[in-house]
């Protein structure tokens, strides 16, 4: 697309400018920040936590073929078979890979986010995922977002992803990362100065001169953790780093530069000087809760449990700095180090470099390629000790263990808390070891390991295939039409940032039940309150929650809206919403409204009865609403847009559009 000649465009821009629906694409300045647009879609991605819903939308929508560029399906989330379940959804996604065309990636593989970064990510592209952390291929110079698995479901049924025109955050990055400083310090610093809701309603974009020294997969080690902030997405221009990458992948046809046109300018601006920061560290329980790893040395915090992986932290160098780190020395006696290689490609590159035996000497366990520890699929903590983490969340409970104490840190972090047995600054290590910072040597060949990617069939073979449901497998449940007159009582009173994995816990008892509504709605609100499930089943006609700031912070999971829906839930009243939670609501037919007054949420007491009547027409007139609330009348508001608020009164996403109105 060429721009207007006066128009300068920074990345985002141009890649939303490049996938606009209904709209004059030469000219973006009447999208007003907040307005809803609609984007063009490429490609998407699903992981086996989330996709078996997907999977299920798209044949409760009847759809044939997928219509998107690419898709992919992955399984690296519930990768333990203590029974049958795990493996069954197993089976039930290739199937349904080979049934609408998908690509199939195999349980061992590897983590999507690094995995396809790695085969199918391309500069200039669109991709959605019903991962939070999609966003991590805006290493590569694509608007990748992650959303709801019913968004995905219908962007491969052809139709465009809705949004709200996010403001575009320039943060500018000048000098050098020091010695014992590296990406993960980057994002962390983001969230030391911005917290959990820094990003909401923004696109994050990178640039700078800093950006010369900073590789592929660092830029997706920042760009990852941009769900922690909040932000649709993160973007990094595709340059000369990018194009290096694509080469080392054995992909240099796919590189297409695109960078911010000289003088572009910013809705908001920042500036990190690289060479200024230091080892930081997330404390207990939140991303956000970042502190100079120094201080907290201070402290003598001793160390349990370390763990090195996710797609926080994929990249062959964060194992290999570690290796180097740990090379020659044994690990702390009091402490389990855990080593959880990204994907298969990275175990080769990690045996060919001799890293692998490195960690193994060590003392580190080595575990399968996949999510693991940083969904609570296994390598849980033991109580009351800490664990540090290379990983992008910590919230309460979410590493299995209930009564958790994790921190997340870079791999440099992780690996002076192996040998030391306590969080130490890793600047410490020069002296103590007499050792200087390792800088690993990337091959210039990535290892390719093409063989557990299994292409899409033709459409004539897709055709024959049958979906195979185990029998812990369920259809979608089937809800009803908005009450013009809600009357409902309060079950749940809660405060600020509740995340998903309180409202729908993650973990190995909880997730293979994610196939089956029913069984898995019985673990709603559990970790906030153990009654929830029992109250709701016996309240009849349907009942609300109340909530804090950002709820519905973190996983994108449609769980955690799909099962308290399922239990009645109509109606969720919060102070504000996190985006993909706040979309998830209002796709399954339940109300996102918000206080005009904030303080009107600490005047409302559980079991408060909640009256609304004549709630359609109330949507559909204006973004205000009233309501009774214990009695007293409270002014609310909601951020629907004509579209939404139609969808919502037909009970969903799923019925509207079944009903002939369209995405």
């Amino acid at each position: 697309m060429e721009t207007a000649q006066h128009e300068k465009r920074n990345v985002a821009q141009k890649l939303i400018a490049d996938h606009l629906v209904g709209s004059d694409m030469a000219d973006m300045a009447g999208l007003a920040p907040g307005s809803e647009i609609g984007l063009t879609v490429d490609q998407t991605l699903t992981q086996d936590a989330t996709g078996t819903m997907v999977m299920l939308e798209l044949e409760s929508m009847g759809l044939d073929r997928i219509q998107t560029e690419l898709s992919v399906q992955y399984v690296d989330h519930n990768l333990l078979q203590t029974d049958e379940k795990n493996p069954d959804d197993h089976v039930f996604l290739q199937s349904a890979a080979q049934r609408f065309g998908l690509w199939f990636s195999k349980a061992g593989n590897g983590v999507s986010h690094p995995v396809h970064q790695a085969h199918f990510g391309r500069p200039g592209a669109t991709m959605i995922g019903s991962d939070s952390h999609t966003c991590a291929a805006g290493a590569l110079g694509m608007l990748a977002i992650g959303v709801g698995g019913l968004e995905v479901a219908m962007a491969m049924a052809g139709q465009p992803l809705y949004v709200s025109m996010p403001e575009v955050w320039g943060v500018e990055l000048t000098g050098e990362l020091p010695p014992w400083v590296s990406a993960k310090d980057v994002i962390l610093e983001m969230l030391r100065r911005h917290g959990v809701k820094g990003g909401v309603g923004r696109i994050i974009e990178y640039h700078g001169p800093g950006l010369d020294n900073l590789t592929a997969m660092d830029r997706h080690v920042i760009a990852n953790m941009g769900a922690e902030l909040g932000a649709t997405a993160s973007v990094f221009p595709a340059d000369d780093a990018v194009r290096d990458y694509l080469a080392a992948v054995g992909r240099p046809g796919d590189f297409t530069r695109l960078v911010a046109d000289e003088g572009a300018e910013y809705d908001v601006t920042e500036h990190i000087e690289l060479s200024d920061l230091e080892p930081l560290i997330a404390r207990p329980s939140s991303p956000g809760n970042v502190v100079p790893v120094r201080e907290v040395a201070e402290e003598n915090e001793e160390v349990s449990q370390v763990v090195v992986g996710s797609s926080a932290n994929p990249g062959v160098r964060d194992f290999a700095v570690v290796a180097e780190i740990l090379d020659g020395r044994q690990t702390s006696q009091r402490v389990s180090v855990d080593i959880n290689p990204t994907s298969r490609e990275v175990l080769a590159d990690l045996i060919a470099g001799g890293w692998l035996t490195s960690l193994v000497t060590s003392g580190a366990r080595i575990h399968q390629s996949g999510c693991m520890g940083c969904i609570g699929m296994g390598q849980a903590p033991a109580s009351g000790r800490n664990s540090l983490r290379t990983m992008p969340r910590n919230f309460p409970g979410r590493s299995g263990t209930e009564e958790d104490a994790v921190w997340l840190c870079s791999p440099e972090t992780a690996a002076a808390a192996a040998l030391t047995g306590k969080i130490t600054d890793p600047r410490e290590l020069e002296s103590l070891y007499d050792m200087s910072c390792p800088v690993p040597q990337m091959p210039e060949r990535f290892s390719s390991v093409d063989d557990m990617l299994l292409a899409p069939l033709d459409p004539e073979e897709a055709a024959k295939v049958e979906l195979v449901k185990g029998p812990n497998i369920s259809s979608l449940p089937e809800f009803a039409p908005l009450d013009d007159d809600l009357k409902a009582p309060t079950l749940l009173v809660m405060g600020d940032d509740v995340s998903t994995d309180e409202i729908m816990p993650a973990g190995s008892r909880v997730l293979p039940y994610r196939s089956n509504i029913p069984k898995i709605s019985e673990f709603s609100f559990s970790r906030i309150d153990d009654t929830y499930f029992e109250r709701a089943h016996a309240t009849d006609g349907g009942h609300i929650v109340v909530a804090g700031e950002n709820y519905g912070q973190g996983s994108s999971r449609e769980h955690a809206v799909i099962a308290p829906r399922y239990l009645g839930l109509q109606a969720v009243v919060a102070k504000s919403f996190a985006r993909i939670h706040w979309q998830n609501l209002a796709n399954f037919g339940i109300l996102p409204l918000e206080f005009v007054d904030p303080s009107d949420h600490d005047a409302i007491s559980q079991g408060d009865e909640f009256v609304v009547t004549g709630l359609r027409d109330a949507l559909r007139e204006g973004n205000q609403v009233t309501a009774t609330i214990g009695g007293r009348d409270v002014t609310l508001r909601h951020r629907l847009s004509d579209r939404q608020v139609e969808m919502l009164i037909a009970g969903g996403r799923i019925p509207y559009t079944a009903g002939g109105s369209g995405a």
